[in-house]
């Protein structure tokens, strides 16, 4: 029985080392200032901390990627979630030149951030800076509702 388990960890640990070769690509695409969100839609300082701290890292090209995210196979986590936060809202791809999007994106973000599901609880874990007070989540959630009616 020993020696199955012995066997076991050395599989394990053979198998770690091994997946630390194969790390996807941790990407930040260049940012054009003048796509960014911020570029045509500065909202006021606080709600702009807001949405660096609690957004940004998921939902932008401005990624900070913490040492973990260099490791296997949680990286493969990470890089997941980045890119399905991109695909679902990327702030990096602003479209300044289409309102009803625009007013939509809005209107999901306030939706979102209103009944709690965003940010993720698995981010803010590890985030603190991106856990909201109900008074924070109030004020992002008025700001984009806002912003959505004044583009309709």
């Amino acid at each position: 029985m020993k020696k199955a388990v012995k066997w076991v960890v050395a599989v394990l640990v053979v198998a770690a080392g091994v997946m630390q070769f194969f790390n996807p690509a941790l990407e930040n695409p260049p940012v054009d200032p003048g796509s960014d969100m911020m570029a045509s839609n500065a909202p006021p300082a606080a709600v702009a901390t807001i949405i660096h701290n609690a957004c940004y890292d998921c939902h932008s090209y401005e990624t900070k990627w913490p040492w973990y995210s260099h490791v296997s196979p949680i990286s493969w986590f990470l890089v997941g979630h980045v890119n399905d936060g991109r695909e679902a809202m990327n702030f990096s791809e602003w479209p300044h030149d289409d309102p009803d999007r625009a007013a939509r994106r809005w209107t999901k973000i306030s939706h979102r951030v209103d009944d709690g599901s965003m940010p993720l609880n698995s981010y803010t874990w590890i985030h603190s800076a991106s856990r909201l007070t109900a008074e924070q989540r109030k004020q992002l959630s008025d700001w984009a509702a806002k912003e959505a009616t004044k583009l309709k």
